[in-house]
């Protein structure tokens, strides 16, 4: 059972679903064991089945088993309005990604702070830095908007923060630790080599 530390000010939690929770650990184990990723412990879970008002990201620590904090988090302009319906990998789509990810650098571009990504799957999001898909902050991933529009702004592809917070999960997550967004593609699920590994150790768990 994960226990809550810190929880970012949001009126729905959408702490990760058991399913998804379970997903993420695999591949953050399977990840770990091809020594793609350090075992750092802290892995960010993206449930982009969720709709854009609820807080659907996470930043969870596997060795305390705890969330540290869950916010908001934008999707791409062309994934859908309210809830993500369509992921793509091709630049100049202004869709989100689905797949595992490995954080790089910092950086200060037009959106201020920012987090590279590098995505670990071929064919569903390994054209992340291509394509400039980084952790910023935005004023459309805001209450603000929420309360405007009903809904959270969209970015080009981006997972969007709330400015109040964005330093904060970019301080928790840079450096090399593990980003799993997902989203219920029966196609992604089947073929993504971190969901299939079964001599995985348990990475992650102590």
């Amino acid at each position: 059972m994960l226990l809550f530390v810190v929880l970012a000010s949001t009126p729905v939690s959408a702490s990760p679903r058991d399913a998804v929770l379970a997903l993420a650990r695999t591949a953050y184990a399977c990840a770990v064991h091809a020594g793609a990723a350090a075992d750092t412990g802290i892995l960010t879970v993206i449930d982009y089945d969720r709709p854009s008002v609820d807080a659907r990201l996470a930043v969870v620590d596997l060795h305390a088993s705890a969330v540290l904090l869950e916010t908001r988090v934008a999707h791409g302009r062309n994934s859908g309005d309210d809830r993500a319906v369509a992921f793509s990998n091709v630049s100049g789509s202004n869709e989100s990604s689905v797949g595992l990810y490995r954080t790089g650098e910092t950086y200060t571009g037009k959106h201020g702070r920012s987090l590279t990504l590098d995505g670990l799957e071929p064919g569903w999001n390994d054209h992340a830095r291509a394509r400039a898909i980084v952790v910023h902050a935005a004023d459309y991933a805001t209450e603000a908007f929420v309360m405007r529009w009903g809904r959270l702004g969209r970015s080009l592809g981006c997972p969007a923060l709330d400015p109040a917070i964005s330093d904060t999960v970019i301080d928790k997550i840079q450096g090399g630790t593990l980003v799993f967004a997902y989203h219920a593609d029966a196609a992604w699920l089947a073929t993504s080599r971190w969901l299939a590994c079964p001599d995985a150790d348990s990475a992650g768990s102590r």
